[in-house]
């Protein structure tokens, strides 16, 4: 689902003096993809761009527009002109839009700690970056399938469209995080970086639908944001506890043992999503959603490799 942005919607992910440091950065990426337009990333891959790279021996059928006829002139032999060829990259980012992402539920907590909040602004971010730098952006909201997705956009001027997509997203669902990523991967052939931005809660596990994205064609961050009240609970006595997705009931004793054994558990599961995010060539990063987001973007990601 999405809402009709409100006017402030924008500022509320993205204030004028943060773009302006996040003009600075660009996209990286640890693999060539190359696009099917000519963008203004550069590889090392030789074409015909502005930019010129070296030469080599003209052979029959070379574009003779290529031909150095400088050097043909002193050397009486044809060498043919080499450039960098410039590639379009595409920049997915995947937003978790389920029902476990609000969380806190608004009022319990400032805004910003509740984690569909924070992937919003996170997900603004990224998207900023790509399209000023003129790469293809295609931000994406996954619950039980693909909810949403802005489809490729390209330039500076979509950066409005992109804040009131990202801003009207509202949760909804309970996750399937296997079945929308299927979808997406089938809908998005085209090689490029890929960011996840989830708790990476659901109950049929996280392997299937990583396994989708952690393929050759892209470069895999997954992002994992999780609440303060998640990480150090602050639970006691005798509890009735509803799962927000399901409606699933558990009545249990809080005790300071459970409450040892739980922060064990969760210590174990963002390990094992870590481990199998890097065993394929993935970069994972988590964080809490009180850690200033803006940390996150300018130092997290940057130390990560994804922005430079």
């Amino acid at each position: 689902m999405i809402a009709a942005p409100a006017k402030s919607a924008r500022t509320q992910l993205l204030d004028s003096q943060f773009m302006a440091r996040l003009d600075q950065l660009d996209l990286l990426s640890r693999k060539l993809l190359a696009g099917k337009m000519k963008g203004e990333r550069r590889s090392k891959r030789r074409g015909q761009s502005v930019e010129f790279a070296d030469f080599r021996n003209y052979v029959i059928g070379d574009d003779l527009r290529f031909i150095d006829w400088n050097i043909y002139a002193r050397l009486d032999k044809l060498f043919l002109k080499l450039f960098l060829e410039e590639e379009d990259l595409s920049l997915y980012v995947l937003i978790d839009t389920s029902l476990s992402m609000d969380w806190p539920r608004s009022g319990a907590r400032p805004a910003d700690f509740n984690k569909l909040h924070y992937a919003r602004k996170l997900a603004a971010a990224l998207g900023y970056i790509g399209l000023v730098n003129y790469n293809r952006v295609n931000v994406v909201a996954l619950s039980d399938t693909v909810v949403a997705e802005t489809g490729g956009m390209r330039g500076r001027r979509r950066v409005a469209q992109m804040l009131d997509f990202v801003s009207g997203l509202q949760p909804q669902g309970a996750s399937h995080f296997a079945a929308a990523c299927k979808r997406f991967a089938l809908a998005n052939r085209q090689k490029g970086v890929c960011v996840v931005i989830s708790d990476f809660y659901d109950k049929s596990g996280f392997e299937t639908g990583l396994r989708y994205l952690a393929s050759g064609k892209y470069d895999l961050f997954a992002v994992q944001v999780l609440s303060p009240a998640e990480i150090e609970p602050e639970l006691q006595g005798d509890l009735k506890l509803k799962d927000i997705e399901d409606a699933d009931l558990a009545e249990v004793s809080i005790t300071q043992p459970l409450i040892k054994k739980y922060k064990a558990n969760l210590n174990a599961y963002c390990l094992s999503l870590k481990e199998y995010v890097t065993r394929r060539g993935g970069t994972y990063l988590f964080t809490n959603s009180n850690v200033p987001f803006e940390t996150v973007v300018l130092n997290y990601l940057r130390e990560r490799r994804l922005l430079g």
